[in-house]
């Protein structure tokens, strides 16, 4: 059984409150599943902090355990307030980030967010938001430097990212916020855990186009999916789906040039493209 840390974050502190109630009521993980419903994996990693809880899950606790007084929902409400820079939807995967010894990313339409500048994710930040508050860009940046970080642990994980060719010249912001960019991408490239491969751009039609991806391996737990959109991203711990996107990436891997010469191409789009 999974260690909790109730102060860890919302998600713990749910988790454990659930776990608590239903052993107080000598239910099991697939009793109180029958009751959401939902299976008794979705109850354990909920308990876990792994997984955010619905709305229909919060309720179906205050169904199952009224001693409670209806605080699930109640606390449901409330901690929806305290993402912080982070949106409710995009939990799962920033612990699945924080977790994962391997992260394999495809990305056909922008430079992913662990590997971007500031300049160019302020740049996406407004462009994406509908307020211009600058004390809000200034904490949506803080939370995607603070994903960053995993990266410059003493352990972090293995990084694969695949881009397409076409993000390299694709402007975002000034021809510096660009230069800067693949620099930064470049010098990232050439640590021993991350490397980055470009799908050139005369490949044509790829298994990729219809959008990026992200794959999270977590010691001890099956795989993770992440899918973006542009309504909202997606964590995804179906089998069938993460095996799938797992066959698309490698077939992508496949097309892309090798990571030298895939670094050689990012100083070339640099040098030629975004020198001002």
């Amino acid at each position: 059984m999974r260690d909790l840390d109730p102060g860890a974050s919302p998600l713990h502190f749910f988790g454990a409150e659930v776990r608590r109630a239903r052993e107080a009521a000598a239910m099991t993980l697939a009793d109180l599943g029958v009751l959401v419903p939902c299976d008794a994996s979705t109850v354990s990693r909920i308990e876990a902090g792994l997984l955010s809880p619905t709305e229909r899950f919060a309720v179906a606790c205050d169904e199952a355990f009224p001693n409670m007084n209806g605080w699930f929902t109640r606390y449901y409400h409330e901690a929806r307030k305290w993402d912080g820079p982070y949106p409710r939807w995009f939990l799962d995967w920033v612990k699945a980030e924080r977790e994962a010894l391997t992260i394999r990313t495809w990305e056909p339409m922008l430079i992913p967010g662990l590997l971007q500048t500031t300049d160019y994710m302020r740049e996406l930040f407004r462009a994406w938001q509908r307020t211009e508050a600058d004390d809000e860009l200034e904490e949506l940046i803080s939370g995607r430097r603070e994903r960053q970080g995993i990266l410059d642990k003493a352990n972090p994980p293995e990084l694969w990212v695949v881009l397409d060719e076409t993000v390299l010249h694709r402007m975002i912001g000034t021809p510096k916020t660009m230069h800067d960019q693949l620099e930064h991408l470049a010098d990232m490239s050439a640590r021993p855990a991350v490397t980055v491969q470009v799908v050139p751009a005369c490949i044509g039609a790829h298994a990729g186009l219809l959008g990026a991806f992200a794959l999270a391996s977590v010691d001890g737990s099956p795989d993770i999916l992440y899918v973006d959109t542009a309504v909202q991203g997606q964590t995804v711990i179906e089998t069938a789906l993460v095996r799938k996107a797992a066959s698309v990436f490698d077939r992508l891997r496949a097309e892309a040039l090798p990571r030298g010469a895939s670094r050689e191409l990012i100083g070339k789009v640099t040098n030629e493209r975004w020198t001002s």
